[in-house]
């Protein structure tokens, strides 16, 4: 009989694409049987989705102790929750997920628990299958935590080491989920939550638009549907599902360095303008096609964003139906292979430092310029005996050149650094870069550097920029051949007001006394 309850329940499949209703609110208290012949004591309602509720849930041997269970609930012809339920039943098995973890030596797998399904009526009565089929549709699943939007909402960004670290969860989850041949698709702040009983654990949930892209080990192919073209999250989605494509590993991993630029900078470049999806395209565009500066441009102030870079790099060349290398991936998100701690969020909202083009002015403290009449402070003359006069001069005049040595040799030395952080960079980006076959992937969304050419009239990858190493003395210096708006901000570093000032009294200083001399010889 449990057979046959499952071949009906999975050939009930919802057929129409109308508008989801959300169900009228079931009586708390009320029993459920799953299709296993487990019984489940509904609990408060809890939340609401688009397509469905949530409510806690009691095993019936089990009525009063803490909820470790949740119920979702939809309408029978609702999509999502069926979806969801193909890919716990074919993909998120619990022990196929105990093997994973043991197998990868993880100390977990950010999957939810799935511990059953099953259908009911909507009067609270179980309805014959011969009769009429069930109003509602429901799943018994492990219950999480807060999610991290709440999180976001409060904070307005993470730390760098909290979001390189949610990075390298997702990813695990990612691999275990692209390896038996599904894609999430809609990977979020709202779709992260953290561990009911232990909040340093995080798990990626919701799997309603979860696709099967490999079935039975046949990738599908690409191919455009302007029908199907913005699907997902508008903020986060990938470039393939702007275009209408079907979603691939490749979108998994795109959406996912979205999440993490949006965590670590507290917005996006394109969150502005949400309600054009075809501008929103385009801005992602961009920001893959001008990688690094796309992203140094937009890193919060004092921040390094120079893992996220080489992750978005690594997943503009990625073919469609590629597979994403996902130990390369937590390599570059941690590249010290530093153990992974508890989570840490901050308190603390991270400002986005937008760098402003050289032609035009920025905010800095204005210096306060001295009369030119006046010596400054640095230049008063002490008050010396006869006998210490001269040592005293001396000891003056021999102080000044030496400040002046030490602060031009600190600017060198944070100059240099400059430099040779954008090197850093350049070289991680270099041997980043993949060269696919257009042969192998016609249909990739990411040209090939070399001799590729793509098919997307809109998406068109540049080259990244060359550079050269001259060595000069002790020093290396970088010649960016190709970022033009690199050298003019470098130049901007080498005298600061403070000694542009000092110069300008010397030379005042000077001049006066070179007038003096030929008043005195003219007169003489």
């Amino acid at each position: 009989m449990g057979s046959y309850l499952k071949e009906t329940f999975y050939a009930m499949a919802p057929r129409r694409k109308e508008k989801y209703k959300l169900p009228v609110p079931l009586p708390e208290g009320k029993i459920l049987d799953d299709m296993e012949g487990n019984q489940w004591v509904l609990g408060k309602m809890i939340g609401s989705g688009g397509f469905g509720l949530i409510y806690l849930a009691f095993p019936t041997n089990k009525p009063n102790k803490d909820s470790r269970h949740v119920i979702k609930v939809e309408y029978q012809e609702n999509g999502p929750l069926f979806s969801e339920l193909k890919f716990y039943q074919r993909a998120a098995k619990r022990e196929c997920i105990q093997k994973w973890v043991q197998q990868r030596k993880l100390d977990y797998l950010g999957v939810p628990v799935f511990y059953g399904f099953g259908l009911t009526d909507f009067k609270g009565r179980r309805v014959s299958f011969l009769i009429s089929p069930p109003s509602y549709r429901f799943m018994v699943m492990e219950r999480l935590g807060i999610d991290l939007q709440k999180l976001l909402d409060q904070n307005g960004g993470f730390k760098k080491l909290t979001v390189l670290q949610l990075g390298i969860r997702m990813l695990d989850v990612l691999e275990y989920i692209h390896e038996n041949e599904y894609v999430h698709g809609d990977i979020k702040a709202a779709n992260l939550l953290l561990g009911y009983t232990n909040p340093d654990q995080v798990y990626l949930a919701d799997y309603g638009l979860s696709y099967r892209y490999c079935p039975n080990g046949n990738h599908k192919q690409y191919q455009e549907d302007p029908r199907k073209s913005h699907n997902g999250t508008i903020e986060f989605t990938s470039l393939d599902a702007h275009k209408g494509a079907a979603p691939s590993r490749r979108g998994d991993v795109e959406i996912l360095g979205y999440c993490m630029l949006r965590w670590l900078c507290g917005k996006l470049p394109w969150e502005t303008i949400l309600e054009d999806p075809v501008a929103v395209q385009t801005a992602k565009t961009n920001l893959l096609d001008e990688l690094p500066e796309s992203v140094l441009k937009w890193a919060p102030s004092g921040s390094s964003c120079s893992e996220l870079i080489k992750y978005l790099v690594y997943v503009h060349n990625l073919p469609y139906n590629g597979k994403p290398d996902y130990q390369k991936l937590k390599k570059i998100l941690n590249p010290d292979g530093v153990l992974l701690g508890p989570l840490e969020f901050s308190t603390k909202v991270p400002s986005v430092n937008v760098r402003t083009p050289t032609h035009k002015k920025v905010d800095s403290p204005k210096t306060t310029r001295e009369p030119a009449n006046e010596l400054p402070a640095k230049f008063t003359k002490k008050v010396c005996s006869n006998k210490t006069r001269a040592p005293c001069r001396e000891e003056q005049e021999g102080s000044q050149p030496t400040v002046l040595q030490s602060r031009l040799a600190a600017l060198e030395n944070s100059r240099t650094r400059k430099i040779h952080e954008y090197s850093d960079i350049f070289n991680e980006m270099q041997s980043l870069q993949q060269t696919p076959s257009s042969t192998s992937f016609p249909d990739s969304y990411c040209k090939p550097y070399l001799e590729c050419t793509s098919r997307d009239p809109i998406r068109k990858p540049r080259s990244l920029p060359r550079y050269r190493y001259t060595p000069t003395g002790n020093l290396g210096v970088t010649d960016l051949e190709s970022s033009p708006r690199f050298w003019p901000a470098v130049f901007q570093l080498t005298l600061s007001e403070e000694t542009k000032t000092d110069v300008y009294y010397y030379g005042l200083t000077i001049f006066c006394l070179l007038t003096l001399v030929f008043l005195a010889l003219y007169f003489l």
